[in-house]
């Protein structure tokens, strides 16, 4: 199931109906409150989310999700009007994990969720795991050595989507995740950023690859000393190596 979270009827309705009317359950709210009160009975598979809301604006109820274990894996594609860098970089560093500016073609809509539930592993018709066959990686004593990925202190265990620096468990966006696998899984290779947006995005960016350094910052904070194992490759993009 889809939450999309907007307070413009119209435009509401006639998201709603698309993503219903492609294969994508969907349902609406029109402020926070309301999605807030949702959450107590079902979590989504995905959530749009609209930043300039009557009430709690998007941005604040983007914080709150992401700070709360509930709901912090939940997928959040920010879709509004606000298309101003600052406004998408703002939102990639609480943890969106895509941005889309108003007006936009319902079918480009559709598409991108398609794409971020398939990075998820999850479908909203059903809100079950995609076997993906993936290798997977981290610490979890269930998991067979192809399901293991690390370098230096970093692990990786894609059959729990767990990732550890020094043995302790931290916390990562969804594409944030992809990103470190993609690395672990081509240790000492360059990967250039367009490549990356590609990849990870799944679609064609249009956009600026400046997305990709605002996820590498986050990403080295939240992996501390071992964060200096991802290099910046000036000019191509990036590599792990130490």
């Amino acid at each position: 199931m889809i939450s999309y979270v907007e307070d413009d009827d119209n435009i509401r309705d006639l998201v709603i109906y698309t993503l219903n009317s492609t294969g994508l359950p969907a349902r609406g709210y029109d402020s926070g409150k309301s999605f807030r009160e949702s959450l107590k009975t079902e979590k989504p598979d995905l959530i749009l989310l609209d930043i300039m809301l009557s009430g709690e604006d998007g941005i604040a109820l983007l914080k709150s999700l992401r700070a709360d274990p509930e709901t912090a894996g939940i997928p959040i594609i920010m879709a509004t009007a606000r298309g101003s860098e600052y406004d998408k970089v703002r939102a990639l560093d609480l943890g969106a994990d895509d941005y889309i500016t108003k007006p936009y073609a319902m079918m480009e809509l559709v598409s991108r969720v398609k794409a971020v539930l398939r990075r998820s592993g999850k479908t909203a018709a059903s809100g079950t795991s995609m076997n993906d066959g993936s290798p997977s990686s981290g610490t979890g004593h269930s998991a067979t050595p192809d399901e293991l990925l690390h370098y230096g202190p970093i692990f990786m265990n894609t059959k729990k989507h767990e990732v550890t620096v020094n043995n302790e468990e931290i916390e990562l966006t969804l594409k944030e995740y992809e990103f470190l696998k993609k690395l672990l899984l081509n240790p000492e290779n360059v990967l250039s950023r367009d490549q990356i947006l590609e990849d990870i995005w799944g679609y064609e960016f249009d956009g600026e690859t400046r997305t990709v350094d605002v996820h590498v910052r986050s990403l080295r904070q939240k992996l501390g000393d071992a964060g200096s194992l991802i290099e910046t490759v000036r000019g191509v993009g990036y590599r792990i190596r130490g």
